[in-house]
């Protein structure tokens, strides 16, 4: 089993032995044998992953994009469109774990359950060293920041739970769902909670719930920028997702594009509804584009009912689009689509080396200009002036993924060549 199965969709091979929960389920149709539609999808969310690290580390760091007061279009929506990312990642890692099982490379719950645990747990200390050093380059760990890969690998840790004992996938994603869409409650003052209500297990609030900061040990403190419950919703129901995945094209194109087109109107009723779903109301601008602006501006940290809405739906819309496309031809159409769908077959291999390329072209960028890189490190202080524009921000976004491309590429062929290592199925 390779990683990109669980950190996103399957290889499949011979689907003889494959477990299916529809009679008609047919063998996919797959560029290097895995459904292209997918990795192309995970790909172009990977891609612009990088362009939201790369202007963390050179663009203004006092500046909030989403700050509608201060922030320009540009820069607004430069964010803005990797809010994309998370959700989706996470949503086709769930969708990797099912095809794991149906399509035989996991064949029991006993099996899959195992192999969720340790790839959650080796997430998790992908964390806190490599992830990390990326973003720091030292290991002090007075000041931890636990982000995606760590709400991925805990999530999975319960997904592993529920499969253990053989929760059916529908009902999976029904919890994923009822999580998604009520975790909104806890913003409405009657059904408030704060940590404090906890006494003692105030840090499983952090963990679980809502972002927070809490010290696990003296001198040392956790930021929890992704607690796992909210998370978790969406890699469930991405885990659902799987049984339409595994259906005949024509079938799988038309709920998946069902499912995005309803989500999308959903998002767009309830946010001018105004009244649930996000804790920040839109309000009206002085300017038709900040109103604009305003109303997808929706809270990521946690997701909130309508940041997934407006995430996922146009997502599944567009797997939707290139799945029909793929259908069409026997590879992805050129040089950009065999890029994209390399990329987002090695994804945690992408993940853990783009940290640290993204932070030395950052440092390299400043060192050329005459500028400190000291500043870049926890507890940052950033003096006025470090920062790069918006279009050099771009320019060497464009520069990492290129350099990314050719590591991945040949990592890729390496997985490929040996499908079989149980060391090469970390990576």
């Amino acid at each position: 089993m390779t990683c990109g199965e669980t950190f996103g969709p399957a290889e499949v091979g011979d689907t003889s032995g494959a477990r299916r929960p529809a009679a008609n389920a047919a063998p996919l149709v797959l560029f290097g044998g895995r459904l292209a539609a997918i990795d192309f999808l995970r790909g172009i969310v990977m891609v612009l992953m990088v362009l939201d690290h790369t202007r963390e580390f050179i663009g203004d760091p006092r500046l909030d994009p989403t700050d509608l007061a201060k922030t320009t279009a540009p820069l607004f929506l430069t964010r803005w469109v990797t809010h994309f990312c998370a959700p989706v990642f996470v949503l086709l890692a769930g969708t990797g774990a099912y095809l794991a099982r149906a399509l035989g490379k996991e064949p029991t719950p006993r099996a899959l359950a195992g192999y969720l645990a340790s790839r959650g747990l080796f997430l998790v200390v992908m964390e806190f060293t490599l992830v990390r050093w990326g973003w720091n380059f030292n290991f002090h760990y007075h000041f931890v920041l636990v982000q995606v890969i760590w709400a991925i690998g805990l999530s999975m840790l319960v997904l592993a739970a529920l499969v253990a004992i053989d929760v059916p996938s529908r009902w999976i994603g029904v919890f994923g769902a009822i999580w998604i869409v009520g975790h909104n409650l806890l913003d409405l003052s009657r059904f408030s909670v704060t940590p404090g209500d906890l006494g003692r297990l105030s840090w499983l609030w952090s963990v679980l719930v809502r972002p927070g900061a809490f010290q696990p040990a003296a001198n040392v403190t956790l930021l929890v920028a992704y607690p796992v419950l909210p998370w978790f919703g969406i890699m469930a129901v991405g885990f659902a997702l799987g049984e339409v995945m595994i259906q005949h094209r024509q079938p799988r194109i038309r709920i998946t594009a069902a499912l995005g087109l309803a989500m999308s109107l959903l998002f767009v009723v309830l946010r001018l509804a105004n009244t649930y779903g996000d804790p920040t109301p839109w309000k009206v601008q002085e300017t038709a584009i900040k109103t604009v602006l305003s109303f997808i501006n929706c809270q990521k940290y946690p997701p909130s009912l309508l940041y997934v809405l407006m995430t996922i739906g146009p997502g599944l819309l567009a797997l939707a689009a290139f799945d029909a496309f793929e259908g069409r031809r026997a590879r992805p159409v050129g040089p950009v689509g065999r890029v994209l769908v390399t990329l987002g077959r090695v994804p945690l291999f992408y993940y853990l080396l783009q940290w640290p390329v993204t932070h030395l072209a950052a440092n390299l960028a400043f060192t050329f200009t005459g500028q400190s890189i000291d500043w870049f490190v926890w507890p940052i202080d950033f003096p006025a002036g470090s920062s790069f524009s918006l279009p050099v921000v771009y320019a060497i976004w464009v520069l990492v993924v290129a350099i990314l491309y050719f590591p991945s590429s040949w990592f890729a062929n390496l997985k490929r060549r040996h499908r079989d290592n149980v060391w090469l199925s970390y990576l």
